[in-house]
């Protein structure tokens, strides 16, 4: 895969993390309620979910991406992917449907990121498909 194509799942990878950090930093309240997660998960996911996105962020705006930061990002969303099964794992008697539909819905997405990310991370550099 060619490195803009690296850059452009990066930046998708960044624009998701971000809108998890509004949520947990602006809506908490209600979309635990709406998950049926307390509050304070909502709003941890939100800030780790900064932190990753900064990462991204830095990887995406380099001539080339750093191979050893960008498998550092993808094991980082594997981490989120084991984190959401165990979210799930703790708090499904209290979820609602919808709530743990949203978190392993998520969770898979993530792993798509994951796997793309750490598959272009090894892949030779060319600048066009």
């Amino acid at each position: 895969m060619s490195i803009l194509n690296l850059k452009n799942i990066l930046v998708a990878d960044a624009v998701t993390c971000t809108g998890v950090f509004a949520i947990g930093l602006f809506a908490a309240a209600p979309v635990g309620a709406l998950l049926g997660l307390p509050e304070n998960v909502v709003a941890i996911g939100g800030w780790i979910c900064l932190a990753a996105a900064l990462l991204m962020i830095v990887a995406a705006r380099q001539a080339v991406p750093n191979p050893a930061l960008v498998k550092l990002i993808a094991l980082g969303n594997v981490g989120w992917v084991a984190a959401s099964f165990a979210v799930v794992a703790t708090f499904a008697a209290q979820m609602t449907g919808l709530g743990i539909a949203v978190v392993v819905a998520q969770a898979f997405a993530v792993l798509g990121f994951a796997i793309l990310e750490w598959k272009d991370a090894g892949a030779p550099r060319s600048l066009v498909a």
